[in-house]
């Protein structure tokens, strides 16, 4: 094992430290966070602008306005984290979360309709992968990639279980019973099993691993933390653009809706494969090698579906390998902090390196379809997104720190 290595597995409190309850009330919470806060806006509001008469681009802004509520709130969040643990911020985020969907369900007006999603925002700071990955990393290092992985696996299945729930329920009823229906599974879930679950004692942080000097303000002003900021926030844009247009795109091309959707269904397949495979590439690429690795494919993949027009089998093979590497992209930047700076200030250090790409992540959509028409089609799009995941890429090997190998830790016989 490298010096690297050593040090930062050093930072791992031990398997006598992890909770038992802990993986999997997270798996559960974050498939009913995911699935009723974020995947249920979609299937609802062809139904809340059909009932209300507000138009589709003003209730998606107040949607993506929660987005990057939740980018800034995650900034305090994980200051809070590392101080205190997950169980409060987590447990009053899923409380806070039902309450903004009540909010959203009785508003008379857009403008109520707006703060709702304002609250829903903060909410998510405090619900979603940030929290939940603070509390694994602390709790399960130095084999914390595998209960990362099994929470993303779980995450991945939000849309599965919640939007064919959503889409039952919103044929039965109206979408504001929709959501208050929604609102109290959210609480019944997730609140009692973050208060329960989340109640072990929250060990101190450990020390900074010997190759980190100085406190976590300097880690923040360093050129490795600043370019890996530009890098996830660049890559981040283009991803979620791609995510988003890839339908359009298809249609434009002549294709049907059907199969537009079983392109991105699939994509989403290879995400969740993507993840199950990340664990064996970090055992075999350094860090900075496996960032530029990834975002560099994601290029590619980007590009060859600005480039392919056929056949459909052919766009069906790009979606599913864009997939997989999107799914590795979740945990590279989950792990990306401790793989070069320890577990020490995971809470901060993740909150203000993520702020900037969810935000990205968050305009995204509204970018890709507004630069469409002045491009000539989303063909042109895609083709400029890949040139912003490759630029992505090239500015990657500037997020290294001295390393001499991936930071995971050799596997012990009893984990074999």
């Amino acid at each position: 094992m490298s010096d690297l290595q050593s040090g930062v597995a050093a930072t791992g409190t031990g398997v006598r430290s992890r909770p038992r309850a802990v993986l999997p009330a997270l798996c559960l919470t974050q498939i009913t966070s995911w699935g009723i806060v974020y995947y249920a806006f979609p299937v609802l509001n062809p139904a809340v602008t059909a009932d209300t008469g507000w138009s589709a681009g003003a209730t998606t802004a107040a949607f993506s306005a929660a987005l990057v509520v939740s980018a800034i709130a995650g900034i305090y969040v994980g200051r809070v984290l590392d101080h205190r643990g997950p169980r409060t911020v987590m447990t009053a985020g899923s409380a806070l979360a039902g309450l903004s969907l009540l909010v959203i369900a009785a508003a008379p007006n857009l403008a109520v309709f707006f703060a709702g999603w304002l609250l829903a925002g903060a909410a998510m700071a405090a619900i979603f992968y940030q929290p939940a990955f603070a509390a694994l990393t602390r709790w399960w290092a130095p084999d914390h990639i595998r209960a990362l992985t099994i929470v993303t696996l779980a995450g991945g299945l939000a849309s599965t279980v919640f939007a064919p729930l959503t889409a039952i329920l919103a044929d039965h009823m109206s979408w504001r019973a929709t959501y208050v229906v929604l609102a109290g599974i959210l609480a019944v879930l997730t609140v009692p099993a973050h208060a329960l679950a989340l109640k072990a004692p929250w060990p101190p942080a450990p020390p900074s691993p010997p190759h980190v000097t100085g406190g976590h303000e300097q880690i923040v002003r360093s050129r490795a933390f600043g370019m890996l900021a530009v890098t996830f926030t660049l890559s981040a844009f283009a991803m979620y653009a791609v995510v988003i247009s890839l339908v359009p795109l298809l249609i434009e091309r002549g294709y049907t809706t059907t199969q537009a959707a079983w392109a991105l269904g699939l994509g989403g397949a290879g995400q969740t494969l993507g993840r199950t495979l990340y664990a064996t590439l970090a055992r075999h690429l350094g860090v900075t090698a496996r960032t530029v690795t990834l975002i560099a494919l994601g290029a590619l993949t980007t590009a060859a579906l600005a480039a392919a027009a056929g056949p459909y089998a052919l766009l069906i093979a790009i979606s599913v390998l864009a997939g997989v590497i999107r799914g590795n992209l979740t945990l590279l930047q989950a792990t990306a902090i401790t793989d070069r700076w320890g577990t020490t200030h995971y809470g901060r250090l993740s909150g203000l390196l993520g702020a900037p790409a969810h935000a990205a992540a968050a305009l995204a959509p509204f970018a890709g379809a507004l630069l469409a028409v002045p491009l000539g089609g989303y063909g042109p799009l895609f083709a400029l997104l890949a040139a912003i995941s490759m630029a992505a890429a090239l500015t990657a090997p500037l997020t290294g720190i001295t390393e001499r190998g991936p930071v995971l830790p050799k596997l012990r016989r009893s984990d074999k």
